[in-house]
């Protein structure tokens, strides 16, 4: 049923080009954008309903399932410490695991498995809320590993850190914003993806109150004047970096208007062509559109953005999640709201909403996904419960979609599909 990725074995470390559409490599998908060029997805199901295999899990996680190939990666903590999972895509089975750090600890709703992994097909990169990061090979075998927090100073975290890294071109860019509890500098800093080696390190001043210091975003980049750029939104202010440097090439202010001292930023900056999507703490949302140089400028804010989901953005539509069950859908390029705000199921939303097969699907923490048509017009097209609590966003990869609850990993196809076969 799925495509076998090409690419393993002739594409370099972290190369982007030729990415295969079917493979689920970051959390937020083949273009970090919650949208997956993937049809003929699965409308409905249940606990027994369309449900390929599942995975008993030992705890809940905010880590989306990372697919690629036959292999789903997974951080995941039991009890007082934290492991990488390697699962058969084929039948749900482990293929290995690994530790990672003997210190995972409860810290507000999550604990120290948040961050996702990240892979390009060889090779898997995870990091811990506790500041370990390590590098694997697809057969488990660990090349190279880190420990920030002994590096650098303790995380200054009020929720416990979660930024997953962003892999590209063979680095790893990491960012540690925080504030809250530490007199530390926050910083963001390149890896060398092969060796665990620092490219560069640099401090990112704020001037922000108290805990609005603190981002649970995952930073990612902007692509003009054909040079790429790092974005990274927290701390009262969006700023671009150079991969080279890490030099701040631009800072945007206005995230914290009021000077919100609880103004910490969870919702990550999104990227599509030239327009920057920026949430903050619900307001204001900014959007942003870069020229071929010099600062963005913003073209158009709302007073209703996100709190914690991200938002899932097409070639046309923002859509945006609220973390009560209202939901919006924007014109991306406008602001024109299109609907909204529209309710769904009335609970709890830290999951991220996905667009896959002309669908957004988000899933509460109730376990409950409603399935809505992805278009201009409000439609709600289905819902599925799972009573399991769930923080995880969805994964979607060739036909099948990947529900990471407290309780298990569901993989999920329309019964007429066959399960995918392993190696």
């Amino acid at each position: 049923m799925f495509r076998t990725s090409l690419l393993c074995g002739v594409m370099s470390m972290g190369l982007a080009i030729g990415l295969p559409a079917a493979d689920w490599p970051h959390w937020r998908g083949p273009d970090r954008t919650g949208v997956s060029p993937e049809s003929d997805l699965a409308l409905t199901w249940s606990v027994d309903e369309n449900v390929v295999w599942k995975l008993p899990l030992p705890d809940l996680s905010g880590a989306t399932p990372i697919v690629w190939g036959h292999r789903v990666f997974l951080n995941v903590a039991d009890a007082g410490k934290l492991y990488l999972w390697c699962v058969d895509r084929g039948d749900g089975s482990l293929v290995w695991k690994r530790e990672l750090d003997d210190r995972n600890e409860e810290k507000r709703k999550g604990n120290m498995s948040s961050p996702s992994p990240v892979t390009d097909g060889e090779h898997v990169w995870v990091m811990t809320g506790t500041g370990v990061l390590r590098a694997f090979d697809y057969d488990g075998n660990e090349k190279w590993s880190r420990a920030l927090q002994e590096e650098y100073g303790v995380f200054g975290i009020l929720h416990g850190y979660s930024s997953s890294p962003l892999l590209h071109e063979g680095s790893l860019y990491v960012q540690v914003l925080h504030g809250f509890s530490t007199d530390d500098p926050s910083y963001v800093m390149a890896i060398d993806a092969a060796s665990g080696e620092t490219r560069w390190r640099v401090e990112r001043p704020t001037d922000a109150p108290r805990e609005a210091p603190d981002a649970y975003t995952t930073p990612t980049l902007l692509s003009r004047g054909g040079v790429d750029e790092l974005v990274v939104s927290g701390a009262d202010y969006v700023t671009g970096h150079s991969l080279e440097t890490g030099e701040e090439t631009w800072r945007l202010g206005g995230l914290n208007p009021t000077g919100n001292p609880a103004q910490r930023i969870v919702a990550s900056p999104t990227v599509v062509g030239n327009m920057i999507y920026v949430p903050t703490r619900v307001r204001p949302m900014l959007v942003l559109t870069a020229g071929a140089s010099g600062p963005p400028e913003v073209v158009w804010t709302t007073e209703e953005g996100p709190d914690v989901p991200t938002p899932a953005i097409t070639d046309d539509y923002i859509f945006i999640m609220r973390d009560k069950g209202a939901i919006f859908c924007h014109d991306r390029r406008t602001g024109e709201v299109l609907w909204g705000p529209e309710r769904v199921d009335a609970a709890v939303y830290s999951a991220s909403p996905v667009v896959a097969d002309g669908r957004i699907y988000i899933t509460s923490e109730a376990g409950t996904t409603t399935v809505m048509a992805a278009g201009p017009e409000f439609e709600i097209l289905a819902e599925n419960t799972i009573d399991e609590y769930t923080l995880s966003s969805l994964a979607v990869s060739d036909g099948q979609i990947f529900l990471r609850t407290s309780d298990n990993l569901y993989c999920i196809a329309k019964e007429s599909d066959p399960p995918a076969g392993a190696d």
